[in-house]
């Protein structure tokens, strides 16, 4: 596997084999076979053979819906199962393929980040929403449910968290959750990606000094085009 053709004819021929080991690694939860993230792991199949074979492909994107996070998720187990099938070559091969899922995962961000640039909304509408939940008396967080990131928040959440609505937008969501209750909410905001009906639940948050809060939570989901929201009404 010394050369970038050899490397490409040999993950061909293997295929089906990475594939087994891909199923093994993701244990109960079968390996995508439609959908967006089949489709984006089919494109990735498609970009790695390119860039091994030419060198210099670029990742086909173009109507792909999927996030980030779960196809990162997704591409690092397949590059697991590929090392696994190559034995005595992992490092080696790991060192090549590497670059390439980086590069693909780049690519992927950097398109989604202008789909949400061109359906933004509104200024006028953006107020008239802020200005609603600006009214609610339980802390309300929008969380982007593939980066975590704060969408947006109301002053009650940065009263609750020990800080200002302006500050919590953009920021992790994780950065206000203690390390032991991450895979927990990592856990509710991946049934809200899938589709899950409204869900209540007893969850941990922390004050931005690091003092832990529990508080009762409920978690909706919100999807347009660009992006699903899980949107969190939190009391404490």
């Amino acid at each position: 596997m010394s050369g970038g053709r050899e490397l490409a004819g040999w993950l061909l021929a293997r295929r089906g084999a990475i594939e087994a080991a891909l199923q093994s690694r993701l244990g109960a939860v079968p390996a995508p076979t439609g959908g967006a993230e089949a489709e984006a792991l089919r494109r990735f199949r498609s970009f790695l053979l390119l860039a091994l074979a030419q060198g210099e492909a670029a990742p086909a994107l173009e109507g792909l819906r999927t996030g980030e996070r779960r196809t990162r998720r997704l591409l690092e187990a397949w590059l697991d199962a590929a090392a696994e099938i190559s034995g005595p070559d992992a490092l080696e091969l790991r060192a090549t393929l590497a670059p390439l899922v980086e590069r693909f995962l780049l690519a992927l961000r950097e398109t989604a980040h202008a789909r949400r640039a061109s359906g933004a909304p509104l200024p006028g509408a953006r107020r008239a929403v802020s200005a609603a939940i600006d009214r609610v008396c339980d802390a309300f967080l929008a969380i982007d449910v593939e980066s975590g990131a704060i969408a947006d928040a109301n002053p009650a959440a940065g009263a609750l968290l020990g800080t200002t609505r302006d500050a919590l937008l953009g920021a992790d969501a994780m950065s206000y959750v203690p390390g032991d209750a991450r895979e927990a909410w990592w856990t509710q905001l991946d049934a809200v990606s899938e589709g899950a009906e409204p869900r209540r639940f007893r969850a941990l948050l922390q004050d931005k000094g690091g003092r832990a809060l529990c508080v009762d939570a409920t978690v909706t989901r919100f999807a347009t085009r660009s992006r699903t929201l899980a949107l969190v009404l939190a009391r404490s």
